[in-house]
Order: C-alpha cells, then sequence, then structure tokens
C-alpha cells in the first residue's frame, strides 16, 4: 500500500474510531451522583450525612415521612433548630400534622429538590429511614387506586371486631408476599393492602411488580447502615426514646392537640411514639407502660426497616455499630465521586 493510501486508511481509522467514541458517548451519558444513607431508627443516619457536609459539597434532603410534619420535633429525632441552621435539610416542616403525605408526593418533591442541588453544582443526599419512600425513587410508583373511606371503614370494623393479627391472615390469603413483610399489628398498611385486594381484585405485590423500574436519571450511590449487633440498636432505641421523655414528648402531643385538629387516624399521630403518648393521655393505655410501649413500637419499626433493606435494596452495608461509621461512610463517597469524575 502506498503512502497515500496508508494516510488515507489511517484517516479513516480515526474518523472511524472517533464516531464509535462519539456514539458511546451519545449513549452512555455521565449521570450527575445523588447519595442515598439508608438505614433503621438510631442508625446513626444524620451524623453521617452531616459529616458528609463537612467533607463534601454535598446539600441533604430529608426522607423521613414523620419529620415533614410541622411542630413534630421531639418524637421526631428532628435536627435542632442550631443544627438545621448549619446543615439545611429539605422536606422537612413542609406539611401540617393535619395533612397527609404521599410517596407520590415525596417522589415530585425529592426530584424537583435533587435537580435544584444538582444545578447549584451540589450533590444531593438523601438520608432517612422511610424505605416506602426510597423504593419509589429507586423502582417507581405502581398504579394503585386511590383510598376508599367506606371500605376503610369497613376494613377498621372487621379489625375492631377481629383483632388486627386476624386481618394479617387474611391478607396472607389474598397476598402472601405482601403479609410476609408486614407485621401483624401494623394496621395502617395492612388496612391498605386490604383495600387494595378488594378494590381490584389484585395482589398489591402483584401491582406494585408491574411498576415501571426507571431509575432516576442520577448516577446513584447507595449506602445501608445495618446493626452487626440488634441488641446495641435495641439498646440506642431505648435511651433515645428515654431522651425523648426527658425532652418533653408528653407535653408535644398535648400541645399538637390543642393546636391542631388531630385524630388517631391520621398518618401524623400514627407515628411511633406520638401513638403511645397519646393513648396514655386518654387511659387507654396505663401511663406506666408509654415507656415500654414506645421502645416496642420503635424497636418493631427498626426491625420493618432493617427487612426493607435486606430484601428490596442493594446497597453498600456498613455496621452502624461501628465507631469509625463516618469516616467509613466517607472513603466510600469519596470514591463514589471521584470515579464519577474520572467517568467519560
Amino acid at each position: 500500500m502506498g503512502r497515500r493510501a496508508q494516510a488515507v486508511s489511517s484517516a479513516q481509522e480515526d474518523r472511524g474510531a472517533r464516531c464509535v467514541v462519539a456514539f458511546a458517548a451519545m449513549n452512555s451519558p455521565r449521570l450527575p451522583p445523588a447519595i442515598l444513607i439508608m438505614g433503621p431508627t438510631a442508625s446513626g443516619k444524620t451524623a453521617a450525612a452531616m459529616a458528609l457536609a463537612d467533607r463534601f459539597p454535598v446539600e441533604l434532603i430529608s426522607v423521613d415521612s414523620a419529620q415533614v410534619f410541622r411542630d413534630m420535633d421531639v418524637g421526631t429525632a428532628k435536627p435542632d433548630r442550631a443544627t438545621l441552621a448549619r446543615y439545611p435539610h429539605r422536606l422537612i416542616d413542609i406539611i401540617s400534622p393535619e395533612e397527609s403525605y404521599s410517596a407520590a408526593r415525596f417522589l415530585t418533591d425529592v426530584l424537583a429538590a435533587m435537580a435544584d442541588i444538582t444545578a447549584a453544582g451540589k450533590v444531593p443526599v438523601l438520608v432517612g429511614g422511610t424505605m416506602l419512600y426510597f423504593r419509589a425513587l429507586l423502582h417507581g410508583l405502581a398504579d394503585l387506586p386511590q383510598a376508599d373511606a367506606a371500605l376503610r371503614a369497613e376494613i377498621d370494623a372487621e379489625a375492631a371486631a377481629e383483632g388486627w393479627p386476624a386481618m394479617h391472615a387474611k391478607l396472607a390469603l389474598l397476598d402472601p408476599s405482601t403479609a410476609a413483610r408486614l407485621h401483624t399489628t401494623d394496621s395502617q398498611r395492612l388496612q391498605r393492602a386490604l383495600e387494595i385486594c378488594r378494590l381490584t381484585g389484585r395482589p398489591m405485590s402483584e401491582l406494585l411488580a408491574e411498576s415501571e423500574k426507571q431509575k432516576p436519571p442520577y448516577d446513584l450511590l447507595s449506602i445501608a447502615l445495618l446493626p452487626s449487633d440488634r441488641a446495641v440498636l435495641h439498646e440506642r432505641i431505648a435511651r433515645r426514646f428515654d431522651e425523648m421523655l426527658l425532652a418533653g414528648l408528653d407535653d408535644e402531643v398535648r400541645m399538637l392537640r390543642q393546636k391542631y385538629q388531630l385524630s388517631l387516624n391520621l398518618p401524623s399521630m400514627r407515628c411511633v411514639g406520638y401513638r403511645q403518648a397519646w393513648e396514655a393521655q386518654d387511659g387507654t393505655i396505663p401511663r406506666k407502660e408509654l415507656r415500654d410501649r414506645g421502645i416496642f413500637a420503635t424497636r418493631q419499626l427498626a426491625k420493618r426497616q432493617i427487612t426493607w433493606l435486606t430484601n428490596s435494596f442493594e446497597a453498600e452495608n456498613i455496621d452502624c455499630l461501628d465507631p469509625l461509621l463516618a469516616d467509613k461512610v466517607s472513603a466510600q463517597v469519596d470514591s463514589f465521586l471521584a470515579a464519577n469524575q474520572a467517568h467519560p
């Protein structure tokens, strides 16, 4: 082959190579990074996220179905005002305790917040323990029917007569997959699962499986803070609930009842700690049992959160009891961000 022919061939190869690279870049654009810090209650999620804010150009977004409510501070372990001034969290204090907040609304709100943070040249860090919200973000939402007040009242009447464990047994016949991940006394979720089965004639798990599983337009790092020893996590939960009682959880519930039109049927008052304090104030449970019932309910919540994390998410697991937790989370984030920036 002559020199001219070689030059033409070489130029063609170069153009071809450039086309291949350009085509790959067009079809594999670099996505902006985002970080998810997930874990059960009392696992140290907030402290780990704030440590990231000290080290990286990030902004924090709360993924907590209780911290969305205004004036619910003590029982939700919401960061205090000084902490929030230093480490602002989006999606905290956004609605009244009289309102409801859905996974669908969370998805709209969180995607808007993430886009805003990314546009400012920072990295969104989503931190919290509401696994349903994380699932909505990662896998989308199923086309589930709207709530039916009459049917819900019918289910509640059945539960009052037979007990929620009996309702759980009914759900297990209709939707064994959903029943397997719900506690026998998780009234809110049992009610919804039964409602969906009766309205649609299909199990909720089947409808959820059909939901669009499109990941959001981000390069995601998911970190799960899981305990190596649940007994130690239980001790933390007991200690934190005692601190909430000392900080005035009972007074907070009394203030909320005076300030707002509330009932135990509202999501805000179904939150762990608030329901038990309400029932103690009304004499539904003995006041001396408030502490033990609150701790037990919180431990059950942590158990459900751990089940979600281990069964429903792919994440980098870090022991939340490790004294070097913040450093290990930061190391994961440092490697992730470096790889994201190096990606063509």
